[in-house]
């Protein structure tokens, strides 16, 4: 893993083996950065997303061990209890161009990885909505 700040965006490298979540929320830790806008693409043969379902007010995870594309990968920083928060979506896609996403909770590197944090200025605290039982944004 390699990064460097410009002005106000993180430019950040992952390379084979390294997990995309767990690097991510290290660098944000270590840059001090509590409010931001995260892009990437890259490939990756381990992956976790999940959808919330919100009548169930439960999660469902699948876990998927091939190669895919890391097409997109969307998000936010901000802090829940003062710690670093990370909400990130990502669409992948396989050898065939058939594409799936959804909430992503880990994906491990198998070529490399280009990531960006859009700094912003602040920070923004989540807490549990009871009604729909996700942290969400507190103003």
């Amino acid at each position: 893993m390699e990064y460097k700040v410009f002005g106000n965006t993180l430019a950040l490298r992952l390379d084979k083996g390294e997990e995309i979540v767990s690097s991510l929320k290290k660098v944000c830790e270590q840059e001090k950065i509590r409010l931001g806008v995260v892009s990437a693409i890259g490939a990756v043969n381990h992956v976790v997303v999940g959808l919330y379902n919100v009548a169930q007010q439960q999660y469902h995870s699948n876990t998927f061990d091939r190669p895919f594309e890391l097409t997109a990968l969307t998000g936010s920083v901000t802090t829940k209890e003062g710690e670093v928060y990370l909400h990130l979506h990502a669409t992948l896609a396989d050898e065939t161009g058939a594409a799936f996403g959804g909430h992503l909770n880990e994906a491990v590197v198998s070529a490399t990885c280009e990531l960006f944090v859009q700094i912003v200025s602040g920070s923004i605290e989540r807490r549990v909505d009871p009604d729909v039982g996700l942290n969400v944004f507190v103003f």
